[in-house]
């Protein structure tokens, strides 16, 4: 049951341990100033790594984000999500931080996240959804590559599942006239026994467009590939008001339109 996107089991002590072992960059008074910006958005789905995690619902979304001219960097992003996809959730919290840099036009990045869902635990194993990744990620010019691995013992409500590996390859073309052509394909597999049968395959084409003032706006379709049918007929066993058990499949095609704002 793989999950979004943007930590150690604790985020504050995984950014500190980063910040521990990476060489940070001297200052000067003419250095350019720390910057922090908000984003919102309203999407018609959220679609995290494939895979619809609102049930069909649109989503409200918001973040922070913090960025030091050294390298380091904090945010904070949540969203709203469903209950029928993730047990007794309503939001997803992420809590990020790490350090980025460049070599001429080489790009990389090593990052610690956090994933929150509060409140939320599959009941038919007691285990929480919650979860924390390590990430590193490398970028030249349009194209971009990022391997996440999950660090805690728990993966998204799957138990002993550390290891959980998420490969994302894509690139964001410029098209000219603030238009953005956005690919991406993904494979994550699902560590631990008996796991496997989780893993999946996604891919996302889509375009944005940006507007002045720090709107834009967006479009993909996306589709996920699990390596078995267990998302096909996806339900968490839970009867609704009616004593049927509510039932999809998140992996389905799936066009999503977005419109988001920067602060």
């Amino acid at each position: 049951m793989p999950s979004h996107h943007h930590f150690p089991a604790t985020p504050l002590l995984g950014c500190l341990l980063l910040l521990a072992v990476l060489p940070v960059q001297a200052q000067t008074t003419d250095s350019p100033a720390a910057t922090f910006t908000a984003n919102a958005s309203l999407t018609s789905q959220y679609i995290s790594r494939g895979f619809r995690q609102t049930w069909g619902k649109p989503a409200l979304q918001a973040g922070a984000d913090y960025a030091h001219p050294s390298g380091w960097s904090l945010g904070t992003w949540a969203s709203t999500v469903s209950d029928r996809y993730i047990e007794d959730a309503t939001i997803e919290w992420d809590v990020y931080g790490g350090y980025s840099g460049t070599v001429g036009e080489l790009g990389y990045s090593v990052l610690a996240y956090y994933y929150k869902y509060p409140g939320a635990v599959y009941r038919a194993t007691g285990v929480k959804y919650d979860y924390g990744e390590l990430s590193l990620g490398l970028s030249y010019m349009m194209l971009y590559a990022k391997y996440n691995r999950t660090v805690t013992p728990d993966f998204f409500g799957i138990t002993n599942a550390r290891g959980t590996g998420y490969l994302d390859v894509g690139a964001n073309v410029d098209l000219g006239n603030a238009w953005t052509l956005n690919l991406h394909a993904g494979n994550g597999r699902v560590a631990g026994t008996g796991n496997a049968m989780w893993n999946w395959r996604d891919a996302k084409i889509g375009v944005t467009r940006t507007f002045d003032g720090g709107w834009s706006a967006s479009a993909a379709v996306t589709r996920a590939w699990g390596a078995t049918d267990a998302y096909d007929h996806y339900t968490l066993g839970i009867p609704n008001a009616a004593g049927q058990f509510d039932m999809s499949n998140p992996a389905a095609t799936t066009l999503v339109v977005a419109i988001s704002k920067t602060f």
